[in-house]
């Protein structure tokens, strides 16, 4: 496309993402992946770890992400937070009641809170049913853990280590089974911190390592609740770089993850 568009900047625990505004779908269409990666670059761009569509389909918010290499993603965690808050400040959807947006995952159910002014309540996410699919393993270098995959629309693999640290700077992505992992896999090192307490650091897939992933945070809750035997209804403090995420697996094994969801700026790109 050519000329200007306009777009916004935000972020969930210093996840960071560009979001482009496109009600009826008539602006950005398909979106290309060089623009994606033009959007995103942080030295010749806007600067972020994805792109973010905005879009209206028929009664419901559809969330385009891309990641900022271009590629597609299923689902962000994060984003969809940053998505919701957008629309609340827009006026275009209020606080206090569930919002329907539509996902490549599927519909999910987001509250707003109010907070003191309005405009700065936690963003509650439904992230659905995780699923538990079994062992795999990740390398660094040398280096090899356990882990465990956890699909939360999209893939993860969990794998608690002595130290956050021990995989190193994660400037390529972790060593992984191709064949179970096809489209590339989100990897999570995670450490205990306490009773119902931990910190992860995250490589993701299309996008490198992060301050922090939403989906990410949800899978280490399931993993480290299965390996806890903990019940229902217990609330895990996920710690990420960028900052911590408070995550809940229901009596049903809903997840529902809160945290924090800022837009920080606006203007006009024609990248």
């Amino acid at each position: 496309m050519t000329g200007s568009y306009p777009f916004l900047k935000g972020h969930g625990t210093r996840n960071d993402f560009v979001l482009l505004p496109d009600h009826d779908g008539s602006v950005h269409g398909d979106l290309a992946a060089e623009r994606v990666r033009a959007l995103c670059d942080r030295r010749g761009g806007i600067g972020a770890d994805g792109v973010l569509r905005v879009v209206r389909r028929d009664d419901r918010w559809f969330m385009d992400y891309r990641n900022a290499d271009g590629s597609v993603a299923e689902m962000c965690g994060n984003g969809i937070r940053v998505f919701a808050r957008h629309l609340v400040d827009e006026g275009l959807e209020q606080t206090g009641h569930p919002l329907l947006i539509d996902t490549r995952d599927g519909v999910k159910n987001v509250t707003v809170d109010a907070g003191a002014d309005g405009r700065d309540g936690r963003v509650t996410v439904d992230m659905g049913v995780p699923r538990l699919l079994g062992a795999t393993r990740v390398a660094v270098g040398e280096r090899r853990w356990d882990a465990v995959h956890v699909d939360v629309g999209n893939p993860h693999a969990v794998a608690f280590v002595d130290d956050l640290a021990d995989a190193g700077p994660l400037r390529e992505a972790p060593d992984h089974d191709p064949e179970r992992y096809p489209d590339g896999v989100n990897v999570e090192f995670v450490v205990r911190r306490g009773e119902h307490h931990v910190a992860m650091r995250v490589h993701e897939r299309g996008s490198g390592e992060t301050q922090a992933c939403g989906t990410g945070a949800c899978a280490v809750m399931v993993a480290a609740a299965e390996a806890d035997g903990a019940g229902p209804d217990v609330d895990y403090r996920v710690d990420q770089p960028g900052g911590p995420l408070t995550i809940r697996r229901t009596e049903g094994g809903r997840v529902l993850m809160t945290g924090p969801a800022v837009i920080v700026a606006r203007g006009t790109t024609d990248l």
